[in-house]
């Protein structure tokens, strides 16, 4: 065993270890450090350290800094129990533009995998992994040739091939919160992560391409057996048609002997029709007159009515003629005697105007001294309206002056009040009865009394003011009263200005409207001259017709005459040339009976039916009986395609069986299987040596990989069955306590790394785990962390990151990354 620790440590030197974590953006850093990025330095920060904690109280993120220090595309204790269930990345990030920049290495070559997720409009997430190099960072090429392109297929595809799958990397080295433990994995589950650390990947995808061929075959027979079921039907139609054609030859025989039958009625009947046509062809001339002088006659009735027709249609035209010259002619005489009458009407209109002329001089030569009429006016009313202000504001004063002597009045009586009552109580001072004595100095009467007599010479000073105050209104109430008894006259004389502008403004309005009217009455002068000179040209009445109306009156006379000749005319010619055809009709011989003809043709029309009936049912006999002979053909042909269908789908099934047989060999239940069961013991003593070491000899670890059915026959299974000491017991993982079970379930994983660095040659070099000791109690939780130097010694692991929320157990850890000193008001990070 001290071999294989060796080994694993060499190994293990050049594992996975993550060197420097940058997280931008990220809800959790934000939540529990109040900073949108955080920088670890893990290279410096570890050092030599082999137990290293991550520590800090809750929700300083802790996890979200444990759940970011690998390389793979998931937070394992955000994604389900077993760290690869649905995650999305945008739940957890904040900023349009976050990133996780890790720096690591493994294999003696340092890595950097870069993400960024984008949430600005549409979310996008970018995977880039570059390689250290001479000149500095590359993008990874994998062994086929694909370079990392920022694309996420890229990246996992990349990560899987350098460090392993994700599944395999979380079930052995990697601890998160809540992780299922191996005893809830199901067969399939187990047998697939086993098969991965047992280098079986090669049998499994060469199960894969069995599996593939399987179903390539399984579609191939399905096409196979789809041609024989078509051959098939194809078969059964083609007998089916045959049978409806039985007896085609016979039929065919049958129809051949009616159309010979026919043939020679034909020829009788056509025979017949030649006798019956030279009989007739002699009177065929006479026929073919007696026709062309029936359409003569029928032409010289069509011309006739056509001719009528149009001529008829000419009259109407020519009275719509005459309708529109009377139209006209009375349109003229209308228009004449408007006029006419408007000129007289203009006429006189004008005359009034130009009477005006005198009047209007007048008020030209008048029109001046009227303005200044009308100013002095205005200014003497603006003279006597000043004089009524000023005597309407002497009102005003009046009443203002009036209330202010009543308010004087109201004033004065209060102090006369105020100042009997001072009087009366000073005049008590001689009446008190402590007058004199000790207490004098107490009694509040005495008191009251002599505050009277200091208010009492203020009481005579108002009184004294307010006299005064109302001497003065009362003078000016005198003068306001003498102001406002002249206020009336005023008001009469400002009146009788006002009504004096109006009367000189209202004849200036009368100039100035006759003054604007001097051009109308110039032109009215004007314009009567030519009026009278146009209504002296006029005549009194309109003249019936003009020269113009009186032609054209006679042209449609005319045209109406020359309608009524050319209708008298083609009714001659029409009588003319139908009493001619008439005699010429009555000339020619009799019709002879076209019975005998007409009958002879009808026997011949029905046997050149009957004979194309009958050469149409022999077609169709001889049709009927290649057809039969063709799908006789196509039958034999159809029926060897059957069998070589039927062959092929034999076989098909023949391979079918061998393939299937390979891939269930090649899967799960196969040699996998085989495999794994050889495996069991090795992994079961790796297990009960990490129990030994950490928790001493009660508990050993038994893998059961197969199982007895009710029917005593063995199947495929998967269970770890737990053998306690002390309790002289054996049950199945799932049964055991939950601390028991956290500490074994521990061992079976890290069980797993070790199998995973000494048998299969993966290098993990680094170890984590995140609250996995919560369920134990402190003795157990010591041996926890005694277990996990034990593991770090037997695999050659160079570190364990941990979380924990126990201080002794982080206390135990040869270095701690203490969040608490990372916040926005600490340092940028921690050395």
């Amino acid at each position: 065993m001290d071999d294989q620790v060796k080994q694993a440590y060499e190994v293990s030197r050049d594992g996975y270890q993550p060197l420097s974590l940058t997280l931008t953006g990220f809800k959790g850093i934000r939540s529990g450090l109040g900073r949108d990025t955080i920088t670890l330095d893990l290279e410096a920060l570890v050092g030599d350290a082999q137990l290293v904690a991550i520590a800090g109280s809750n929700g300083r993120g802790k996890t979200t800094v444990m759940d970011n220090l690998h390389p793979y595309l998931v937070m394992p204790s955000r994604a389900g129990a077993d760290g690869l269930g649905g995650f999305s990345y945008y739940d957890h990030v904040f900023l349009p533009e976050s990133t996780k920049e890790l720096v690591w290495r493994h294999g003696g070559k340092r890595y950097k995998s870069q993400l960024v997720l984008r949430v600005n409009g549409k979310k996008k997430t970018e995977a880039f992994l570059f390689e250290h190099g001479g000149p500095g960072w590359a993008p990874v090429v994998l062994r086929d040739g694909t370079v990392s392109d920022g694309k996420v297929e890229t990246y996992e595809k990349a990560v899987a091939e350098i460090l392993c799958p994700a599944d395999t990397f979380f079930t052995s080295v990697f601890s998160g919160q809540g992780k299922r433990p191996l005893s809830a994995f199901k067969n399939a589950e187990i047998k697939t992560l086993l098969a991965d650390l047992l280098g079986l990947e090669q049998v499994r995808q060469q199960g894969a391409l069995a599996a593939d061929v399987v179903k390539q075959l399984k579609a191939g027979l399905a096409v196979v057996r789809q041609g024989l079921a078509r051959a098939q039907e194809d078969a059964a139609g083609t007998r089916r048609s045959l049978a409806e054609l039985d007896g085609a030859s016979q039929a065919l025989l049958a129809a051949t002997a009616e159309r010979t039958s026919t043939a020679a009625r034909l020829d009788a009947a056509r025979q017949k029709l030649a006798t019956v046509t030279a009989e007739h062809t002699g009177a065929a001339e006479t026929e073919a007159r007696r026709r062309a002088l029936a359409d003569e006659a029928r032409r010289a009735k069509e011309e006739h009515d056509a001719a009528a027709q149009r001529l008829s249609q000419e009259l109407p035209r020519l009275q719509q003629r005459e309708t529109s010259l009377q139209q006209r002619i009375a349109e003229r005489c209308q228009t004449h005697g408007r006029r006419r009458a408007q000129l007289v009407k203009d006429i006189a209109a004008l005359t009034a105007v130009a009477r005006l002329r005198e009047s209007v001089e007048r008020a030209a030569a008048r029109r001046d001294f009227a303005r200044r009429v009308v100013a002095r006016c205005q200014a003497i009313v603006g003279r006597r309206q000043a004089r009524v202000d000023v005597l309407e504001q002497a009102k005003a004063t009046l009443v203002a002056r009036r209330r202010e002597v009543e308010s004087i009045d109201r004033e004065a009586g209060q102090i006369a009040l105020r100042q009997a009552d001072l009087q009366r109580r000073f005049g008590l001072t001689s009446h008190v009865p402590c007058a004199g004595m000790d207490i004098q100095g107490q009694c509040q009467l005495l008191g009251d009394a002599r505050e009277a007599k200091a208010l009492l010479p203020s009481a005579d000073a108002a009184l004294t003011g307010l006299a005064e105050k109302k001497r003065v209104a009362q003078q000016e109430i005198a003068d306001a009263e003498t102001a406002v008894h002249a206020l009336p006259a005023e008001a009469q004389l400002r009146n009788q200005a006002e009504q004096m502008l109006e009367t000189v403004e209202q004849r200036l309005r009368h100039i100035e409207l006759l003054c604007a009217r001097r051009e109308e009455v110039t032109r009215a002068a004007q314009t009567i001259d030519g009026h009278t000179a146009e209504l002296a040209t006029l005549p009194e009445q309109a003249a019936p017709e003009t020269e113009d109306e009186r032609a054209e009156r006679t042209d449609i006379a005319a045209a109406r005459t020359r309608v009524q000749d050319e209708l008298s005319r083609i009714t001659v010619v029409r009588d003319e040339a139908l009493t001619r055809i008439a005699e010429q009709v009555a000339l020619l011989p009799p019709p002879l009976d076209a019975a005998g003809l007409n009958t002879a043709r009808q026997e011949v029309e029905g046997a050149t039916r009957a004979a194309t009936a009958a050469e149409a049912a022999e077609s169709c006999a001889r049709q009927r009986e290649e057809r039969a002979k063709a799908l006789g053909e196509q039958l034999a042909e159809i029926a060897a395609k059957e069998g070589a269908a039927i062959r092929a789908a034999k076989r098909v099934e023949d391979e079918l069986a061998t393939w299937s047989l390979l891939a269930k060999c090649l899967s799960n239940d196969g040699v996998i299987a085989l495999d794994i069961d050889d495996a069991g013991p090795t992994f079961a003593a790796l297990a009960n040596e990490l129990l030994l070491a950490c928790y001493g000899p009660r508990f050993t670890l038994q893998v059961i990989t197969q199982s007895t059915n009710g029917k005593g026959e063995l199947r495929e299974d998967f269970d770890i069955v737990v053998h306690d000491g002390s309790r002289d017991e054996s049950k199945s993982l799932k049964l055991v306590s939950g601390g028991e079970r956290v500490w074994i379930n521990e061992c079976l994983t890290r069980a797993i790394a070790l199998y995973l660095s000494g048998n299969t040659g993966r290098r993990i070099g680094t170890l984590f785990s995140d609250e996995a000791d919560g369920p134990l109690d402190p003795e157990h939780k010591r041996m926890f962390m005694a277990m996990k130097r034990e593991v770090l010694r037997l695999g050659g692991y160079a570190c364990e990151f941990f979380v924990s929320q126990t201080p002794e157990l982080t206390g135990m850890a040869d270095r701690i990354i203490d969040l608490e000193g990372m916040t926005a008001q600490g340092a940028e990070a921690v050395a």
